[in-house]
């Protein structure tokens, strides 16, 4: 494998929690924090996802401020615009100056239904508007039990890859369902299984090149006590953070994971 030159990614999922005025108040605090605790945005990169009706509020602050903070959506729509009641476009997100946007994350799956096809045309659709879609992937327990490590997660990225060639830029977190809000995060080790076999499936279906650059990230239960184990593994570039990305103080040391374990 190359040399790993890719940029540590924190990415804090806020879900449905915040509304627009709490949203500045905590953006202003992280990027506030950091700074103060003299954080290096380009050596590990910083980004949240609001809800919808906070993205505005959210650019606003940044353009203004020049906050070193990207941030993105929490979905997309497969649609480009129409008679698509709430949904949200890629052109929307873009529109907006997101960066990123989330795409197949757990929840969306479970709680809407959403196939490995839908997830596929979300990619398609972020792409088009420049978006970096982070792909989502994970196992439940059963899952694991009857397929063992990765097998599902390397499904899921192949059928989210059909309509990506080698020149998109992607990112792909590994989020065990058995570990997302359960308090019980995977082992480094379990996280880097996974991770390699992902970095193996980049490959096949889009060449080393591609392989060596897409930062894998790790979400599941993921705080500050535990970020130095995961952040060791060579395949693992970052964490999908849920609850914990709610906290200053926690998201913060867990995006510092470099001062406070010597990396």
């Amino acid at each position: 494998m190359a040399v790993n030159t890719r940029v540590p990614l924190i990415a804090g999922n806020w879900k449905m929690n915040l509304d627009h005025l709490q949203a500045i108040a905590f953006v202003q605090k992280l990027a506030w924090s950091l700074k103060d605790a003299g954080h290096d945005f380009t050596s590990t990169e910083v980004a949240v996802f609001p809800p919808f009706t906070d993205l505005r509020s959210v650019q606003t602050l940044v353009a203004a401020d020049k906050l070193p903070l990207a941030y993105g959506g929490q979905d997309v729509s497969t649609q480009e615009s129409g008679a698509y009641t709430g949904e949200i476009s890629a052109a929307f997100l873009a529109a907006l100056e997101c960066q990123y946007v989330l795409i197949g994350h757990s929840e969306r799956r479970t709680l809407h239904n959403e196939t490995d096809e839908v997830v596929a045309a979300k990619v398609t659709a972020a792409l088009k508007h420049n978006l970096v879609p982070i792909i989502c992937v994970g196992e439940t327990a059963a899952d694991l039990e009857l397929h063992g490590p990765s097998a599902v997660p390397v499904a899921q990225l192949k059928a989210a890859l059909a309509g990506v060639d080698n020149a998109a830029d992607i990112v792909v977190a590994y989020e065990p369902v058995w570990a997302i809000g359960s308090g019980q995060a995977a082992t480094p080790d379990q996280a880097e299984q996974v991770a390699a076999a992902l970095r193996t499936t980049l490959a096949e279906v889009l060449g080393q090149d591609v392989a060596d650059k897409t930062r894998i990230l790790y979400g599941g239960s993921v705080k500050g006590v535990n970020i130095a184990g995961f952040m060791k593994e060579p395949n693992v570039d970052g964490a999908l953070v849920g609850g914990a990305s709610l906290d200053i103080t926690e998201f913060s040391s867990i995006v510092r994971f470099q001062k406070h374990v010597g990396l």
